[in-house]
């Protein structure tokens, strides 16, 4: 057990700090985490998984839990506006010959998973919480919190998403994200009999999916080019959603555009996207997940890698002796990787708004699929 880190403040109760709580308390380090939602709410629809982030669960220990709740399957057919199959995308098993290597969940569902096993970890979890002031020295970091409280603490862990306050506050000139051109829509839906295994449509400028999420109910994602981020009233979800499947004639396709209604929990989401340069932390502060590297959903790894995160920084503070050897090796050990996710998801984005080379497109899933299934 490492002696490097006694106590840490995780500031963000979504996947990535959730994890981070697990795997520092299987170290037997003291762990608060805070988290600004009073519900402790995950909002949206479905969320794709791959095999990375089956092994990741295993390592946390709430794949069976998934495997409950959720859907795992093989494999990703993709076919033509017309239903016409173009290919065949193998998934690897990577957590085990036992676990398939893909597959989906309620966001809420995988949120509550998450959630049962930090509260069993021992972790002490404020709600409604969030932090006023963050003053590191070189013995640790003193938080003033929200809730009135002033803690001490030997590291403090910001896993607080896209529009992260932590990075605001310790990294004041860090970069923006940045909008990517295109916007995804998620809508959940009954699970159609004939379903085994995801399913992607590909049109001109869209792209229509859909993934199990449990043995009854799965979800379609749909990703459109957008020239400039634009909001829209929710009252106008339902017709947008139709009209943007209306090209599509795959039976499948047209019966699912039929059935969608105003309770299909309809989420529209511009695309934003980014990376943060290293170091990722700054003394006793660390980032971790979309705080550093938020990705858009082509290569279906945002949430793997933010897990992934937590298991590589508790990993490496429990051999070092020192935080900031711990903190080092830790961005070293994920810089690569995740600057791949991020910028080869870009780059799949930018080859469907320009229409550009299919085969470069092909190439680089591929390559990626096979980057992903090296161990963290």
């Amino acid at each position: 057990m490492t002696q490097a880190v006694r106590n840490a403040l995780v500031i963000g109760g979504g996947f990535s700090g959730m994890s981070a709580a697990i795997e520092m308390r299987k170290r037997g380090i003291e762990v608060d985490l805070v988290e600004i939602d009073p519900g402790w709410r995950s909002y949206g629809a479905g969320i794709t998984l791959g095999g990375a982030t089956f092994r990741a669960f295993r390592q946390l220990g709430v794949l069976d839990a998934f495997l409950r709740r959720g859907s795992a399957t093989d494999g990703l057919d993709i076919c033509a506006l017309d239903g016409t199959l173009v290919a065949k995308v193998p998934t690897p098993r990577l957590a085990g010959p036992d676990v398939p290597g893909s597959g989906g969940i309620m966001r809420p569902a995988l949120a509550a998973i998450l959630a049962e096993a930090t509260k069993a970890a021992g972790t002490q979890v404020f709600l409604a919480t969030s932090f006023e002031r963050i003053t590191a020295d070189a013995g640790g970091v003193t938080v003033a919190l929200t809730n009135g409280n002033t803690r001490r603490y030997d590291l403090v862990i910001g896993a607080d998403g896209l529009f992260s306050k932590v990075r605001e506050a310790v990294f004041p000139d860090a970069p923006r994200p940045t909008y990517t051109g295109q916007c995804v829509w998620r809508a959940v839906v009954d699970r159609p009999a004939e379903i085994e295994t995801a399913v992607m449509w590909l049109g001109p400028k869209v792209k229509v999916g859909i993934n199990p999420v449990s043995d009854n109910q799965a979800y379609i994602f749909v990703t459109v080019d957008q020239p400039t981020k634009q909001r829209l009233a929710p009252g106008d979800y339902l017709r947008v959603l139709k009209e943007l499947l209306e090209p599509f004639s795959a039976p499948l396709v047209v019966r699912l555009r039929e059935e969608l209604t105003e309770a299909s929990s309809i989420v529209y989401r511009p695309l934003e996207a980014l990376l943060l340069p290293r170091p990722w932390h700054r003394g006793r502060v660390v980032l971790i997940g979309d705080a550093v590297h938020a990705t858009t959903p082509h290569l279906a790894s945002g949430a793997c890698i933010g897990i992934e995160d937590a298991i590589v920084l508790a990993e490496e503070l429990e051999r070092a002796s020192e935080v900031e050897a711990g903190l080092s090796a830790f961005e070293e050990r994920r810089w690569e990787r995740c600057r791949m996710v991020v910028e080869n998801s870009l780059r799949l984005g930018e080859i469907e708004i320009s229409n550009g080379d299919k085969q470069e497109h092909a190439a680089i899933m591929r390559n990626s699929i096979m980057a992903l299934a090296a161990p963290i």
